[in-house]
């Protein structure tokens, strides 16, 4: 023995986030946008973090996965592809500094009917609730010191940017659960990926679990 305890595989903790992916071509202008804010405000977070719209962060054991993805599954069937539109920057006094969302209602109708359907699922405990984002954005830089978000909203509040894509799926992704200060540290992976079919989809009523 060597005094060391490891979870059960069922049992242990994951964090996830449940995101919508730009494109590719989209994807690398928003990079290199947080690339370069990285360096002019020197957070190392702007480009490690990749640039979802994240619909919903929560911890959960591994045991719930399989049910998750499932309600996921069933949910996403019954959605059609959506337009999403990107315009400008935004901010959130005084930590934070990201691209608008301008078409705000098909994603937040989304959050919704997730949060509705698997809020129960996605709850670890008590403390540890499922966060779904009804404020829907693309973060360039995040958790900035008072000098960072100072300097860098002044840049970016008198900056321009466009763009539209097509929202075809869902991304579930997942990484061991660890605490603040490794955060940088661990890279999450691709659990699931939910299509966008526009199927008629039957609802079971009265099935919280």
């Amino acid at each position: 023995m060597n005094g060391l305890f490891t979870s059960p595989p069922g049992y242990r903790v994951y964090d996830y986030l449940l995101v919508i992916t730009p494109p590719e071509v989209l994807w690398n202008r928003l990079m290199k946008i947080k690339e370069d804010f990285s360096i002019a405000y020197k957070t190392d977070a702007a480009k490690w973090s990749k640039p979802y719209i994240t619909l919903v962060a929560f911890s959960q054991q591994a045991m719930w996965e399989e049910r998750i993805i499932n309600r996921l599954q069933n949910l996403t069937m019954a959605y059609a592809p959506f337009v999403i539109t990107l315009k400008d920057f935004g901010s959130f006094p005084s930590h934070t500094i990201y691209i608008n969302i301008t078409s705000k209602l098909a994603v937040q109708n989304l959050v919704k009917n997730i949060r509705t359907e698997t809020q129960r699922l996605m709850q670890l405990n008590e403390d540890k609730k499922p966060h779904f984002i009804m404020e829907p954005h693309i973060t360039i830089g995040r958790k900035l010191k008072p000098w960072q978000y100072e300097k860098g909203w002044l840049e970016y509040c008198n900056s321009h940017f466009s763009a539209r894509f097509m929202a075809t799926d869902i991304t579930l992704l997942k990484r061991p659960s660890i605490d603040a200060m490794q955060e940088n540290k661990t890279k999450y992976q691709a659990a699931a990926t939910f299509a966008f079919q526009n199927l008629p989809v039957v609802t079971k009523q009265g099935v919280l679990f």
